[in-house]
């Protein structure tokens, strides 16, 4: 896509986050919230993640934002400081675009710089036709490195059935014994050109 412009999420692009997200909510299996969150509640969200990890924004050429990604921390246990959980969400209409791909190169960057190894995600998926659900957000994690190392059968109950999940992992870089500490991604940003 020409001229797409990354940048890390700030309060003010909670109302444009909102409103790539609440489809996903509506409309599909994709995430298992049943209501969309309020432009106030994904700033706070926004807040709450940047303290210590990427949240970041695409917009085009004009401005209109077409799609997010962030890292969340994963089950906040000491041990776990070096691994994180990944989201995605790409307006409808930009899908198939490159924003998705632009998105995760970038998080990956920035999550290297702060010295995460581990990548999880988790992707709700299906067996069996579903309009709610194509199972294309496995495809796009499996593009990008991820292999899936658990399966959660009928875990997620949305639209009167049931959906399983799968937890998908990328390795970002190199487990050492003396592992060096993880920084938070305020102290990398200004030398990522964040």
């Amino acid at each position: 896509m020409d001229e797409l412009r990354i940048a890390v999420a700030t309060g003010n692009d909670a109302a444009d986050i909102a409103a790539i997200y609440a489809p996903y909510v509506k409309d599909t299996a994709i995430t298992f919230e049943y209501e969309a969150p309020s432009a106030q509640e994904m700033s706070a969200r926004i807040g709450r993640v940047s303290a210590t990890s990427p949240w970041l924004i695409a917009r085009d050429a004009a401005g209109a934002a077409l799609g997010y990604a962030y890292a969340n921390s994963y089950y906040g246990r000491a041990a776990y400081a070096w691994c994180v959980e990944t989201s995605i969400y790409v307006a409808r209409d930009a899908r198939g675009q490159g924003v998705g791909t632009t998105l995760y190169q970038e998080l990956e960057r920035s999550l290297a710089a702060q010295g995460i190894l581990n990548l999880y995600a988790c992707v709700t998926i299906t067996s069996i036709p579903d309009a709610r659900l194509d199972n294309g957000s496995v495809a796009f994690h499996e593009r990008r490195g991820y292999h899936e190392i658990g399966r959660f059968p009928n875990c997620g109950y949305k639209f009167g059935r049931w959906y399983d999940t799968v937890w998908m992992e990328r390795d970002l870089g190199e487990h050492v014994i003396a592992q060096p500490a993880v920084q938070p991604f305020p102290q990398v940003r200004a030398a990522l050109g964040l």
